[in-house]
């Protein structure tokens, strides 16, 4: 297996919560514990934000025309995934950006080393973009969804974002998880730190982790 190439667990289809309370459960979270996330976490939520379903032909939310506009991108640390799985699935996994493969379920490095500090810059200094072991971007590319829909496609886009990030918030709360949907940051510098073409667009940030011990102080929202 190519190094670069993180097979991810696959994702399991039936949890040990019901909808209405992960509903009932979610939370805005800003502080995380110094704790990481195991593979199949990781994998889980990544399934969620747009992940393939109905016999691998569509995806985990609604698109209009079914014309995908988002693009999923993962920022790790060198502790952020929990070791001894990850050994067991796919060897030892090095820091850096990683772009989510939904076809095959996996994740391919697009840029080494740890960046989450430079995200945590360009999102106005926020503290939670920094302490979460994961930080997940969402992109949006207009142009695949505009094709069809002309200026209205920047509207579904938007509407799109919104489900995924409402998918990967309730999945964290299933998995026992925490996160935050982040749009404070400055869109050209998380677009350098990413290293992608112009016409790809930042549109959340999305750290993920356990929540900080003292819970009733780490949400609002």
């Amino acid at each position: 297996m190519d190094k670069t190439e993180i097979r991810l667990p696959a994702p399991q289809l039936k949890g040990r919560f019901s909808l209405e309370e992960t509903i009932a459960e979610r939370r805005s979270v800003r502080t995380f514990r110094a704790e990481p996330l195991t593979l199949s976490q990781l994998g889980q939520i990544l399934w969620a934000a747009q992940g393939l379903t109905a016999g691998r032909t569509l995806k985990t939310v609604p698109s209009a025309g079914a014309t995908y506009p988002l693009e999923i991108f993962v920022f790790i640390g060198k502790t952020s995934i929990s070791a001894s799985e990850a050994q067991q699935v796919s060897g030892e996994i090095q820091a850096g950006i990683y772009h989510y493969e939904a076809q095959s379920h996996s994740l391919n490095l697009h840029k080494p080393g740890d960046s989450r500090p430079d995200l945590a810059r360009a999102a106005l200094d926020q503290g939670s973009v920094l302490e979460a072991p994961v930080d997940i971007v969402i992109c949006a590319l207009y142009d695949r969804t505009c094709r069809t829909y002309g200026r209205r496609g920047e509207r579904y886009t938007h509407m799109e974002v919104g489900h995924a990030g409402e998918n990967i918030h309730l999945q964290a709360v299933a998995l026992d998880l925490a996160t935050v949907e982040v749009g404070a940051f400055r869109d050209e510098e998380v677009r350098q730190i990413l290293g992608v073409e112009e016409q790809i667009s930042p549109l959340y940030i999305m750290p993920v982790g356990h929540a900080a011990a003292n819970r009733a102080n780490s949400f609002d929202q």
